[in-house]
């Protein structure tokens, strides 16, 4: 199981933290995707829990980073400099043995939350 939280309104420029917690079922790789209505979701960054290896979408490098507390099994995305476009429903996934391509393919992922708004105005 995996529970979302952290979303919510902010202006643009500024900044928020998302949480997922993990319970049941032990993953090595957890994800944040996010989706829009009317658009498929899409990939926003992921990180492995062993080594803290990270991956990131190309529109949120440099202004997001994910990290991980192994021991609360919890993974965080620390949103800074957020943007109106960045507004939308982020879900937290996780997944085992994902090779560095596959980070980003939501199929790979066998567990997901249930998804928490995060609302950019402008």
């Amino acid at each position: 199981q995996l529970v979302e939280s952290g979303g919510g309104l902010v202006q643009a420029g500024g900044s928020l933290r998302l949480s997922c917690a993990a319970s049941g079922r032990t993953f090595n790789t957890m994800g944040w995707f996010r989706q829009t209505p009317g658009k498929e979701r899409e990939f926003v960054a992921a990180i492995r829990l062993i080594n803290g290896g990270t991956r990131y979408a190309d529109s949120v490098k440099g202004r997001f980073t994910m990290s991980r507390d192994n021991v609360r099994s919890t993974a965080y995305l620390q949103m800074n400099t957020l943007k109106p476009e960045d507004t939308a429903v982020y879900y937290c996934a996780a997944a085992n043995n994902l090779i560095q391509s596959s980070m980003a393919s939501e199929d790979r992922y066998a567990a997901w939350g249930q998804g928490t708004l995060v609302t950019v105005s402008s």
